[in-house]
């Protein structure tokens, strides 16, 4: 049956979602913690599943085994990239969970969120364990309903408006993404992504620009779902309308889990590195890296701003995940494609701490002054000097700025793009990187220095909002250390090695 442990990302949060109606009844307060401690349990298990041997593990649902080599049952799949990303999500959940403690004090029906928020979380759990086709669609849409549901959950009607260009901007991405797992079925005759890599790899039958046609398709599902420019149109609103550990979660983690995860894994892992696909790849990313900052410049609403930012840091990704796959493409240099893998995946993960962080101290901001638009602050370094401080690190932290953790892993992108001799693209990493330091100037500048309005009467965020904010700031801190090979080799190393070994994931995800 493989490692049981994996079916407890999946059951625990959907048992929790199922529960919470029923605890309601009998305690409003316990369901919060309830959450809080499943959230706790599944991070404890990421933390698990990431210090054992880098092995890739199994788990068939149900004593499906194989019949005639051919896999007939729901296999979950854990390799070093599936256990990057749960440990991903379930800090990132972790965090929003004991911040939402506070900060959803104000809202009223708040068993539905509760429930919406763990449907979400097996959802993205579900994700990136899944080893078919068909699971990995069911719990994208899984997380997606739950996504639109949470981003309308204040129900003003700018908050409906959003959810509605999302669910819209969605259904086009799902559309997209059966059409193509459609294909795939008909030209494999199964479902299970590594019976598919094999068949691909080993087909008898030419399908010539089938194939092409058929990851183009899926591409544009999945860039719609990492609101790629130029398909972002749903994530500024989205992202600024919802409740704060909501636009945590959809910057941190949801678009990550169901736009680059997934690319990762079917591009690298179930399909061959194509040129062509890559530089359809690193174009996205390198467009996405500059509009998306200057988008952010130039606005005022200080989610709005922290949502544009999101579609240029994934662009940061998007750009080192298409040079790694030129290079592997072409069979350039192994230490080239390592350190770009390494640099996509670094600021993967760093991208859901700080831009998590900012997102909870807009979310502290709005709490205590009721605005997020920076030209209604102004002083309040005096009334909530721990939000500043948090909300300075991250700031620090996306802009680049040594010694924080954004830094290291753009330096590494930026390297291995001049080592595979794209020097445009490492200059515009370099100018992308500038502009987002002077967009972040400008949010602590209106925002905290001045002088505050007269009468003024803000107080700091409740003691679980500060301090969630002060331990991520600590994280981005923290994780600076990424760079040195003792803690590279327990986080890092595992879920490179999976993308560098390829051919690997076909033959060892078949085996219990």
């Amino acid at each position: 049956m493989g490692n049981s442990l994996l079916i407890f990302f999946i059951f625990l949060p959907f048992l929790a979602a199922f529960a919470i109606p029923l605890i309601n009844m009998a305690s409003q307060q316990a369901k919060m913690y309830l959450v809080a401690a499943v959230s706790l349990v599944l991070l404890f298990l990421s933390v698990v599943l990431i210090v054992q041997p880098a092995s890739t593990q199994l788990y068939i649902l149900g004593g499906w085994y194989p019949a005639d080599n051919i896999p007939i049952g729901i296999h979950l799949v854990s390799d070093g990239l599936s256990r990057f990303m749960l440990l991903i999500i379930n800090t990132v959940v972790f965090f929003c969970t004991i911040y939402a403690i506070d900060y959803m004090k104000t809202f009223t029906g708040q068993k539905y969120f509760y429930t919406l928020f763990c449907l979400q979380l097996a959802g993205l759990n579900g994700v990136v364990l899944a080893g078919d086709m068909f699971n990995l669609f069911v719990f994208m849409e899984v997380t997606a309903k739950a996504s639109y549901a949470l981003v309308a959950f204040g129900v003003r009607k700018t908050e409906i408006e959003a959810s509605f260009k999302y669910q819209v901007m969605g259904g086009l991405a799902t559309l997209f993404m059966l059409f193509g797992i459609t294909m795939l079925y008909w030209m494999t005759s199964t479902l299970n992504m590594a019976d598919i890599s094999l068949v691909l790899r080993n087909r008898e039958v030419d399908y010539g620009n089938a194939i092409r046609f058929t990851q183009l398709f899926i591409l544009a599902g999945l860039a719609i779902k990492a609101a790629m420019i130029p398909f972002h149109a749903w994530l500024p609103d989205a992202h600024s309308s919802a409740p704060s550990p909501v636009s945590a979660m959809l910057s941190g983690v949801v678009i990550k889990v169901l736009g680059v995860y997934v690319i990762l894994r079917l591009f690298i892992s179930v399909f061959a590195p194509d040129l062509f696909i890559s530089q359809v790849i690193a174009v996205l990313g390198g467009l996405s890296m500059t509009a998306g900052v200057f988008l952010a410049i130039g606005a005022w609403d200080l989610k709005r701003l922290l949502a544009y930012h999101s579609i240029s840091q994934m662009g940061y990704v998007l750009m080192g995940i298409g040079i790694g796959m030129g290079v592997m493409a072409k069979g350039g240099a192994a230490t080239a494609v390592v350190l770009t893998f390494t640099g996509a995946l670094f600021h993967m993960i760093n991208h859901a701490v700080f831009k998590g962080l900012l997102f909870l101290s807009a979310g502290s901001i709005e709490h205590a002054a009721g605005t997020v638009n920076l030209k209604n602050m102004g002083g309040l370094a005096r009334y909530m000097p721990i939000t500043m401080a948090a909300s300075f690190v991250a700031s620090m932290a996306i802009a680049g700025i040594p010694p924080f953790n954004g830094f290291f892993s753009k330096f590494a992108i930026i390297v291995a793009a001049i080592e595979g001799g794209y020097y445009f693209r490492a200059t515009l990493g370099i100018v992308v990187g500038i502009v987002t330091l002077a967009s972040f100037v400008k949010f602590q500048r209106y925002a905290f220095l001045g002088k505050a309005e007269p009468g003024t009467s803000i107080k700091e965020a409740p003691l679980l909002m500060k301090v969630t904010m002060l331990s991520m700031a600590v994280l981005c801190l923290a994780m600076s250390l990424f760079i040195f090979p003792q803690v590279r080799t327990i986080f890092l190393d595992p879920a490179v090695n999976t993308l560098l070994e390829s051919t690997d994931y076909a033959i060892k995800s078949l085996q219990p």
